[in-house]
């Protein structure tokens, strides 16, 4: 049985378009104070009011409100008497379905654009007569509906902001919630605060409290487990769920092998020592690489890291079952730290409940029923680090690079061996330290390195030539890691990673940088 936790505060709405900006404004209203959640393009409007929110925002999307094909919208939603914003695609629904006109246009705007403000309104406020702001669309708003009033133009859209004060609407043509619109925070904070007129009430307390106290209520006397990968949502989630139920909670820590350097030893000491949370290890090490033996297909090493993870997962659980029998408890709960992401990229941002499978621990024995418990289902990733740092988790896990459930495994192509697995995790350890000296952290979302363990490349080394194999620097930048870019990191850095990796890691004797963004080329490499 798995349980949606969602918040007991009444949530700013964000329709999904079927764009990649939903997430991104749901982020940014975050930011502002205010709780919002996604809801997708074709609810009906009763679906809307069933979540009783205080205001809406119409995202963007890559269709134009003219092509037949155009994502459907109730309109309905019009007439709840709610503040609503449009953005992009937004903005011109809002046009044409209140009256306004949309018009294909000899000019198309994409990138930077000048706009002009000719009347700040409430939605502009405080907000310079010219700036530079993001655009991305090919019609544009030719009239505006009836008793709005048009804020803000650019040359080749005359209508490019407008607002009605008195319903509470407002629009803009541009994207205020990418980094490249000039004062685009300010803009979307005027319409939560000026237009529709709310107060900040979303903090990292209010939602520490409220998890604490659904929790309790939630699982009572009974005691619960919680899979511990030593990555931030795991962690987070244990540590909130521990706050919450202290001893109740028990925490299986499998260590498969392909780990990086000290990745152990950090949740065994430093996070238990900080959090208090009883743990209990798992060393699967060899397990996981007989079963690796003689397989280079990165696919293939997925499921084999994914079922043998089940499979010890559920020893250890059956045995805390077990334990627990013999002291007359009982386990009814298992925590995983799905995040909100996880919930909207797998089909439920509109209030369904399919998360990907390898979110899921999943596979537990039949005898084995668990309610899940997800403390944070409702947060972003940025959210759930500001979360860990409340309750006082180590910063270096709180900070970490995001790492893959198949570890290093999915980071050397070609055969998985413990040889190959040491030279890795000596040259992943050294990028890592010194990213982090040149004070980089919080420019790169992950660095991965690569070993190309199949390729063997001539060098030179003292006075003899070497074959060794190449590493592969894969530096990104990104907020959520469905989109990144390739991180610029200054040539001194990468002089002094590939001086130290290839003088003190044995078997390695070149390093390439990876400078290919996403898309077209993925984060990791396999």
């Amino acid at each position: 049985m798995t349980q949606t936790q969602s918040t007991q505060v009444p949530p700013v709405l964000v329709v999904d378009f079927g764009a990649q900006y939903a997430q991104l404004i749901a982020r940014r209203i975050r930011e502002a104070g205010l709780y919002s959640e996604i809801i997708a393009h074709d609810a009906p409007a009763a679906e809307f009011a069933a979540k009783n929110p205080v205001a809406i925002v119409l995202s963007g999307g890559p269709s134009s409100v003219n092509d037949e094909a155009a994502p459907p919208f109730d309109t309905a939603v019009f007439d709840l008497g709610v503040p609503t914003m449009g953005i992009c695609y937004g903005f011109q629904l809002m046009s044409t379905s209140l009256g306004g006109r949309v018009a294909k246009t000899d000019k198309r705007e994409y990138g930077s654009t000048p706009v002009t403000v000719a009347d700040q309104g409430a939605l502009l406020a405080e907000t310079p007569d010219a700036y530079k702001v993001w655009m991305s669309h090919g019609d544009s708003v030719a009239e505006a509906p009836a008793d709005f009033t048009v804020l803000a133009s650019t040359p080749d859209t005359p209508v490019a902001a407008f607002e009605h004060p008195e319903r509470r609407f407002a629009g803009v043509q541009w994207h205020p919630e990418v980094l490249h619109s000039e004062n685009g925070q300010k803009i979307l904070e005027n319409f939560l605060y000026r237009v529709a007129g709310l107060d900040a009430d979303w903090t990292n307390e209010s939602v520490i409290d409220e998890q604490v106290e659904l929790i309790r209520n939630r699982v009572g006397d009974k005691q619960v487990i919680c899979a511990l990968s030593g990555g931030v949502d795991s962690s987070v989630a244990a540590a909130l769920v521990h706050k919450a139920i202290g001893d109740q909670l028990t925490c299986v820590f499998v260590d498969h092998g392909l780990l990086r350097e000290g990745e152990r030893e950090q949740v065994e000491n430093d996070y238990v020592d900080s959090i208090g949370v009883r743990l209990v290890t798992v060393d699967a090490r060899e397990r996981f690489l007989t079963q690796l033996a003689g397989v280079t297909d990165p696919e293939e090493k997925r499921k084999i890291i994914g079922r043998e993870f089940i499979r010890t997962f559920e020893q250890a659980a059956a045995e805390l079952v077990r334990e627990a029998k013999d002291e007359g408890e009982e386990i009814g709960f298992l925590v995983q730290g799905t995040l909100y992401p996880d919930v909207v990229e797998s089909g439920g941002g509109s209030g369904t409940a399919n998360i990907k499978s390898h979110h899921n621990v999943g596979g537990l024995p039949e005898d084995i029923q668990f309610q899940l418990i997800e403390p944070l289902r409702t947060l972003f990733k940025d959210e759930v680090r500001s979360i860990g740092r409340e309750l006082g988790v180590p910063e270096a896990i709180v900070s970490r690079q995001p790492f893959p459930g198949p570890g290093l495994g999915i980071r050397i192509i070609g055969e998985v061996t413990e040889d190959r697995l040491a030279i890795l995790r000596r040259a992943d350890a050294i990028a890592r330290e010194e990213l982090t000296k040149a004070g980089l952290d919080a420019e790169i979302w992950q660095c991965p390195v690569v070993l190309l363990a199949d390729v063997r490349s001539v060098g030179v080394q003292g006075d003899g030539r070497t074959y060794g194999h190449p590493v592969v620097l894969r530096p990104v930048s990104s907020e959520d890691a469905m989109t990144a870019d390739w991180t610029r990191i200054p040539y001194d850095t990468l002089s002094v990673i590939s001086n130290r990796i290839t003088n003190e890691v044995d078997d390695i004797n070149r390093v390439v940088l990876d400078v290919t963004s996403k898309p077209p080329g993925t984060i990791e490499w396999e």
